[in-house]
């Protein structure tokens, strides 16, 4: 009779050790589990790409030093100094006469242009 109760929980028991370790490895990943902070690399890298950004999606409204843009239509950046949250939250959802870009571009080019003006905006 326990041979045969055996039988059903080894391989049961085998398949939980088994998940168990996946969700060790994988868990943290899946849960968001702080990443180490962006090398310089990383860093330059991504202002680069939020500068390329804002130059060509956002430079015809506002004025920013760092980018060269002198646009009129909305808030000069350099003198509102945005966080990146804000910057984030404006330019996904539009607000105050800006058009939402949450369509138009994709998560990582919002993540680098809020990067990007909120580490230059006041600076230029």
């Amino acid at each position: 009779m326990l041979h045969k109760i055996d039988r059903i929980f080894a391989p049961v028991t085998w398949l939980v050790a088994a998940f168990a370790v996946a969700v060790l490895l994988i868990g943290p990943q899946l849960i968001g589990a702080e990443k180490p902070p962006p090398t310089p690399e990383q860093t330059a890298s991504t202002a680069a790409d939020g500068k390329a950004v804002f130059t060509a999606s956002c430079g015809g409204c506002h004025a920013l030093g760092d980018a060269g843009t002198s646009g009129a239509i909305g808030p000069n950046l350099d003198d509102a100094q945005p966080d990146a949250a804000t910057v984030k939250a404006y330019v996904r959802g539009g607000g105050g006469g800006m058009p939402a870009f949450g369509d138009n571009l994709a998560n990582a080019e919002i993540d680098a242009v809020a990067a990007y003006v909120a580490s230059v905006a006041g600076g230029g």
